[in-house]
């Protein structure tokens, strides 16, 4: 799979998925705050991923018609690199029975972007130069 990212201006970059189009920027004043930052979408992806793996529990347990929104709250690590903290929150219109919350957890504990948080998956790093034709 291929995702290619290309700068447009200032601290602004095009992302090209599968034929959709995402932007990321900076806030001002480094750049013109157009898009979320890196770093927000890679909260908004987990956030994301965790109300898919919601709403396919709801789903197959007769509920998917349940309102469903997933809020996230995060924090920065004391020297700001990086995410120190996330905070997920399933929001359902109704409790449900506690073993269906349990289930819940649990489905969305199987979450892609998650699970390759905690795997730490291999990152290489290329600098190429392609061929012009």
């Amino acid at each position: 799979m291929r995702i290619v990212v290309r700068h447009e201006t200032k601290d602004r970059f095009r992302i090209d998925v599968r034929g959709h189009v995402l932007y990321v920027d900076q806030p001002t004043p480094a750049s013109d705050d157009t898009a979320p930052t890196p770093t927000e979408l890679f909260v908004a992806s987990l956030a994301g991923c965790a109300a898919f793996f919601a709403r396919r529990f709801l789903v197959r347990h007769g509920l998917g018609d349940a309102e469903l929104a997933v809020s996230c709250d995060w924090d920065w690590a004391p020297d700001h690199s990086r995410v120190d903290r996330v905070v997920l929150r399933i929001e359902l219109p109704a409790p449900l029975a506690p073993e269906l919350e349990a289930g819940m957890l649990r489905a969305v504990d199987r979450c892609t972007v998650e699970a390759s948080i905690r795997a730490q998956p291999e990152i290489v790093r290329e600098v190429v130069v392609p061929q012009r034709a």
